[in-house]
């Protein structure tokens, strides 16, 4: 299976980026390919929607990251989306590479594409990844994609406090296994 993962942290060493490594290394002991992009250290600029690429008949407008990413993402057969909870969403970076996937949406929407989400948060009030989560569900019910599976990891501000939960092993298990639904 081919797997791109798009993690969403300007942090190398965090926790989304720690569940996105666990991800990878489950992935590959199953023998998946596996595409990572980090968006926090990509140049990708905000989509603004002039419709040029008419979703995908058209190059975008912007010559930037997006274009190495654009035909991963097509011949996918899954994508991980790994991102902090920044006030109370997706990080601003991974939501920017996601809204550029506007400029490929013909190829994306209804391409039975799966996916998976892998989420931190430094808070444990319930409902702090919610607004990630329904983001991330309304994309998948838009594109027609199937949900795998969901690793929230509250309550983990620092990689030490990640590391004492069972959070990494999750993300280590949906990488090696993903469960069709």
């Amino acid at each position: 299976m081919k797997i791109v993962v798009l993690t969403g942290s300007a942090h190398k060493n965090g926790t989304s980026a720690h569940l996105a490594e666990k991800f990878i290394q489950g992935a590959k002991d199953a023998g998946h390919e596996i595409s990572r992009f980090d968006t926090a250290l990509l140049k990708i600029h905000p989509c603004t929607g002039c419709g040029h690429c008419e979703c995908g008949k058209n190059e975008c407008i912007f010559k930037d990251d997006m274009l190495e990413i654009y035909p991963k993402l097509i011949e996918a057969d899954l994508i991980a989306f790994a991102t902090p909870t920044y006030y109370h969403g997706a990080s601003a970076q991974i939501k920017t590479a996601i809204d550029r996937f506007y400029g490929i949406d013909n190829f994306l929407c209804g391409a039975h594409k799966k996916a998976v989400l892998l989420v931190s948060a430094a808070d444990t009030k319930p409902g702090v990844t919610s607004g990630v989560v329904a983001t991330y569900e309304a994309n998948m019910k838009y594109l027609k994609w199937v949900d795998c599976g969901k690793v929230l990891a509250t309550g983990c501000s620092q990689l030490s406090e990640l590391m004492k939960t069972d959070y990494p092993m999750q993300a280590y298990r949906l990488g090696k296994e993903p469960p069709v639904k």
